[in-house]
């Protein structure tokens, strides 16, 4: 090696941690509802954020989930075609598009959030008492992230 690297503890960085564990977190999950229901990880994210979310356009949900156009489109026409949401294109602003979720994918959605808060009462289990505590230092740092 060239150069004298300073010494790094990378298993201990937080942004490493994070990114780690919202990727086994994301994928251990996604494994249970693609096989259920046959949606994909955007597909999941897009139908949680209109049901629960204030977040109602495309671009809005892009913003929102952290995920490029391209997927978010691609999501979004595949869950059109399934029949669990409709897109309208907003008259005063062509460029926003407006998504609802259909009767469908509010049934859809019913199905999916009880196989979620399952998954998380699992993950919360081996934590014991200290999930809540978990739960409370992850929204403060997000929202101290998202203030700047």
């Amino acid at each position: 090696m060239k150069h004298d690297l300073p010494s790094f503890d990378l298993e201990g960085y937080l942004p490493y941690q994070v990114s780690v564990i919202a990727g086994q977190l994301s994928a251990n999950l996604a494994s249970l509802y693609q096989e259920k229901f046959g949606i994909t990880v955007a597909e999941w994210r897009i139908l949680v954020n209109l049901a629960y979310s204030n977040s109602k356009t495309v671009r809005d949900i892009q913003q929102r989930v952290h995920l490029d156009k391209a997927k978010v489109s691609r999501a979004v026409v595949g869950l059109e075609d399934r029949g669990y949401l409709t897109k309208k294109i907003d008259p005063d602003d062509r460029r926003l598009l407006h998504l609802e979720l259909t009767e469908e994918g509010e049934t859809l959605v019913a199905e999916l959030v009880p196989l979620a808060q399952e998954f998380q009462s699992k993950v919360a289990e081996k934590f014991q008492d200290d999930f809540a505590t978990l739960q409370s230092q992850m929204t403060q740092l997000m929202k101290a992230l998202s203030d700047g």
